[in-house]
């Protein structure tokens, strides 16, 4: 797959050079009553998710975590950590992204909004079947870490 890919101007002609970069994003595993908020995609991919999604032009990806996990659970985030960086080229059919993964407690009332037509707190033996990108294994390097097995934020 080449990186470089080389467009032609529709007003005169000449080409122009495109660099195909990841897509940097952000996922946040919100902790809040027990468990792990997930949220039902309203786009495809369908299934549950984490909370995340696309860093804007000028926002940091810390950022960028509090407005998306407002915008599709309405909760606030307290004591946000780092987690781990996912980046897998595969990790997202759509494209290749870069996630920045964040720990954080949830503040406020649970609901959904922005492209998230459901939000839920899932135990970690009450996950749902259907989770969406790579967030299966985001949530299974979670549940380790807090369980101990491993170090500091997980390296799969």
């Amino acid at each position: 797959m080449s990186t470089v890919e080389t467009l032609n101007c529709p007003s005169c002609g000449q080409g122009v050079t495109r660099y195909r970069n990841p897509v940097p994003t952000v996922d946040i595993i919100i902790e809040y009553q027990a468990g792990i908020v997930l949220i039902q995609r309203k786009n495809p991919p369908e299934g549950w998710a984490l909370p995340g999604g696309f860093v804007d032009y000028g926002e940091t990806v810390e950022d960028a975590a509090k407005r998306e996990a407002a915008e599709e659970t309405g909760l606030d985030l307290r004591d946000m950590r780092l987690f781990h960086v996912y980046s897998d080229p595969k990790r997202d059919p759509r494209q290749h992204t870069i996630s920045t993964v964040f720990v954080a407690e949830g503040l406020g009332e649970l609901n959904p909004g922005d492209d998230a037509k459901g939000a839920a707190v899932f135990a970690e033996g009450n996950l749902p079947s259907d989770i969406a990108f790579d967030h299966s294994d985001i949530i299974g390097d979670y549940h380790s870490w807090k369980q101990g097995k491993k170090e500091g934020a997980a390296l799969p």
